[in-house]
């Protein structure tokens, strides 16, 4: 059998492989470049251009999803945590949330501090610049001719929904201390700890989704030398001594007679993993590159040890309590679980003008939040010393316990309760925990690039997470349930309160005044929340970390280059090489991954225009 020969082949075609070959191939167009995705197309198709299709998407259990299943933990009531990561051309970036939220520049500070140089802020903010078009690109805080397009949401005259006006008047009167900002997301200290208008990954001139396989390959068809094999799952590097100069791979098209063929695809001048967090690692241990005790299990030949591999998993922890609200209010409800007939108005405005809440992803406001001295002392002593140690010296780090669209509107139910959505109309207060202490892993069972992997993600293994969450299921009840918009919690996706605690749930006929007092928590009622958290925890999709850019004394997987250590011709680029976590929804850090490792490849292959 032949064995195509190409210059550079991607392990994975997600949001950092797209960008890393489309910028390479858009400055030589004579590079032979491959992307190998296990997924499909996604070019053109309705359920990834259309912003308000992403919620069906994902509760459908589509096939541009693969769900991991966790292993049952203690810290979740023994229940198997699920895991969603994208697949498909442009990974996560074809099926997220769109929300636009930029990290913390001491998050990336922090990476180059353990050794990674040009991967601080200094360097990596141009770099987010160069990758968008803000709004009308004259923002001098943001990009102004980039590939991905920004809906810039400046004030409450651009929200489409009441109940993120209702949470910013909500703000204005009960929470004078923190104050607002017209962009939470500059990379300015001065923008945290403010409640803002929240931005979205949709272009104001089309209303489509803005990923990057529209924006930096699919846009790219005349050139032949950029292939992309989609429904092909990489099962190994293949090396000659310690170089890496292709990779064995299957195929599963459904075009394809033979599924159990392998086939093998050589580079001549380098191989690039982009599988995500799950799936880099899982190919460098299939490929004999990890630690030696998991190698060993699966009867795979040790190429170099490398403990790191597939440890340091880091994620948010996301929460979505949902609240009742009135028939006539402006929400998703009818576009994410509505039939066909009450979604084709929608689909028909959007496919006019790309306008109307097709074009909306129901977040336009919130805040990344740091706990003032009244919020610590509700967080409790479990919470105090990851306070002290990790946020206290630090203001731009945003209290960990939540983040804009944590303590944020979505004008929708987004549970998975199906009476909720025939009940009633609904919105929700999310948060998330953006710098969890708990970490995890993944692994391989076996050299099946199929067989699922082994995931311990480590959610609520630390107790400073679950005073966390705790104190931000209270913050943002107290938020909700003043707005106009309130008509009480939908009892069944909240804290099982005991009989005749102030805290019970349910319908209300309306708000409570906004000086009511605060709801009087007792012991027992601190209980039902963290049983409540402990038992519907789930992911925020934020995977990342489990080939960490750290030196090898460190369980480093890759360097500032990223390279592989022990090996040659081989790198990774995508979120698994992040060594921390970062204080925002990860589309826009991957964004960037992708962009400084397209300048790498090209510095290091003598490319030049990147």
């Amino acid at each position: 059998m032949s064995q195509p020969q190409y210059d550079i082949i991607f392990a994975g075609g997600g949001t950092t492989a797209c960008i890393v070959a489309g910028r390479l191939a858009a400055a030589d167009p004579n590079l032979k470049i491959l992307l190998i995705e296990s997924g499909k197309h996604t070019q053109n198709i309705s359920t990834h251009n259309q912003p308000a299709r992403y919620y069906a998407n994902l509760a459908s259990g589509g096939d541009t999803f693969t769900f991991h299943v966790a292993k049952p933990s203690p810290a979740l009531r023994n229940r198997p945590c699920i895991i969603p990561s994208g697949k498909g051309v442009g990974g996560g970036s074809s099926v997220n949330f769109l929300m636009y939220t930029r990290a913390s520049p001491s998050d990336y500070d922090d990476w180059e501090s353990l050794g990674n140089p040009g991967w601080g802020s200094a360097d990596l903010i141009p770099l987010a610049n160069k990758a968008e078009t803000y709004g009308s690109g004259k923002s001098g805080a943001h990009g102004a001719s980039g590939p991905i397009k920004i809906l810039n949401v400046r004030d409450q005259s651009d929200m489409q929904t009441n109940t993120a006006k209702q949470f910013m008047a909500v703000a204005a009167v009960r929470d004078k201390e923190r104050g607002f900002t017209d962009d939470a997301n500059d990379f300015t200290v001065a923008s945290i700890n403010k409640y803002s208008p929240w931005s979205r990954y949709v272009s104001p001139e089309t209303g489509h989704r803005s990923d990057t396989a529209h924006h930096y390959v699919y846009n790219q068809t005349h050139n032949k030398n950029l292939e992309i094999l989609v429904h092909c799952r990489v099962k190994r590097v293949i090396f000659e001594e310690n170089r890496a100069v292709g990779v064995e791979y299957l195929s599963h098209h459904p075009d394809n007679a033979d599924q159990n063929s392998i086939f093998v695809a050589r580079a001549s001048k380098l191989v690039v993993l982009s599988g995500g967090a799950f799936g880099s690692p899982a190919i460098l241990e299939r490929s004999g590159i990890g630690s030696p005790d998991i190698l060993k299990t699966c009867d795979i030949k040790q190429i170099v040890a490398l403990p790191g591999v597939g440890e340091n998993y880091n994620d948010h922890n996301l929460m979505l309590p949902p609240y009742q609200t009135t028939d006539d209010e402006v929400t998703l409800d009818d576009i994410f679980h509505g039939s066909d007939e009450k979604i084709k108005p929608h689909q028909e405005r959007w496919l006019k003008d790309g306008q109307g809440l097709m074009a909306h992803n129901g977040i336009e406001a919130g805040i990344k939040i740091r706990p003032s001295q009244q919020d610590l002392e509700v967080l409790g002593p479990s919470f105090a010393q990851r306070w002290n140690e990790f946020f206290a010296n630090h203001p731009d780090k945003p209290a960990r316990a939540i983040l804009v669209m944590c303590i944020a509107t979505l004008s929708s139910y987004v549970g998975g309760n199906p009476a909720a959505p025939a009940a009633s109309r609904h919105y929700t207060v999310c948060y998330y925990t953006e710098y969890p202490a708990s970490l995890g892993r993944t692994h391989i069972k076996s050299t099946d690039p199929y067989t699922p992997l082994e995931v311990e993600p480590g959610f609520l293994d630390k107790e400073e997470d679950v005073a966390a969450l705790r104190w931000a299921y209270k913050w943002s009840r107290e938020m909700s349930r003043r707005m106009d918009a309130y008509r009480g919690e939908f009892a069944p996706d909240h804290p099982a309160f005991p009989e005749g605690s102030e805290a019970k749930c349910g319908r209300q006929d309306g708000p409570v005044p906004i000086n009511a007092p605060d709801i009087a928590y007792t012991a027992e009622d601190d209980k039902a929340i963290d049983d409540y958290h402990r038992a519907t925890i789930s992911t925020t999709w934020h995977s990342l970390g489990t080939c960490a850019m750290k030196s090898r004394e460190q369980n480093g997987v890759v360097d500032p280059r990223l390279n592989v250590y022990g090996v040659t011709g081989l790198k990774v680029a995508d979120l698994s090489i992040a060594p921390t976590n970062v204080a925002a929804n990860t589309y826009n850090s991957a964004i960037i991954v992708g962009e400084r490792a397209a300048v790498i490849i090209a510095e290091d292959l003598g490319i030049k225009g990147v």
